[in-house]
């Protein structure tokens, strides 16, 4: 079944390629329906990916992975897009409270062990988030980093073992926010204190002029991904 899975995958890439994100959209809600789901952790690229997915199909399966870190701003925002576009968020948490992990792990696991962290705050709760879907959809550009460049509109992910639908793929920075300027989408207002790329409050710091948009993720650390976007 998942080499079949896989076959399809390079047929709907070749037939994806170069259309609009609506369109993606559309095509991942058709052939999944119930078994999709939308993801978003409330970057500018997340927030004009669910108001696409509100005009398109509002019933879809849209979560997010509450890591218990986040910005009080980025709460905030999840709520006001609920509000908005009236869709429902399900709000993914890790099995264990902050508290608990420190208990567990030590104290500020973020600083010590980013990766372990992240596979218990944001990898392992989308285990859960994913279970019972065959698709996801993420809101991932080319154009954010260097280890995003190889993205396709559609591939199949190794890592949950499903079809993972990227639509905002060949968009740029300044087709985001002409999209979220034209329709009026709420976004972060972190943004506008310089939080190019926001995460967990822990691990998130603004950028400074002429860095790279992921620059004040992990900064601490070489680290560039949280997981949920690597193969293993």
């Amino acid at each position: 079944m998942e080499s079949e899975t896989k076959q399809h995958v390079a047929e709907w890439a070749r037939e994806l390629e170069g259309q609009d994100p609506d369109a993606i959209i559309r095509f991942a809600v058709e052939r999944f329906g119930n078994k999709l789901a939308v993801a978003t952790q409330f970057g500018m690229d997340g927030c004009s990916l669910v108001h696409r997915v509100s005009r398109i199909a509002k019933s879809t399966y849209i979560f997010t992975i509450d890591t218990g870190l986040l910005f009080h701003e980025t709460y905030e925002l999840a709520d006001r897009l609920e509000r908005e576009l009236q869709v429902r968020i399900a709000r993914v948490k890790p099995k264990s409270s902050v508290a608990e992990q420190a208990v567990a792990h030590g104290p500020n696991l973020w600083e010590r062990d980013p990766d372990l962290c992240c596979t218990l705050r944001k990898v392992h709760p989308m285990l859960t988030a994913l279970e019972g879907r065959s698709a996801w959809v993420t809101a991932i550009r080319k154009s954010q980093s260097h280890t995003r460049a190889d993205t396709e509109v559609v591939q199949w992910d190794e890592k949950f073992a499903m079809v993972k639908f990227c639509p905002l793929v060949h968009q740029s920075e300044a087709d985001i926010e002409a999209y979220v300027k034209e329709q009026q989408v709420p976004t972060n207002p972190l943004r506008t204190l310089g939080y190019a790329s926001i995460g967990c409050m822990t691990c998130t710091r603004p950028t400074k002029p002429g860095e790279d948009p992921r620059a004040g993720r992990w900064w601490r650390t070489e680290k560039t991904e949280c997981g949920l976007h690597t193969k293993k």
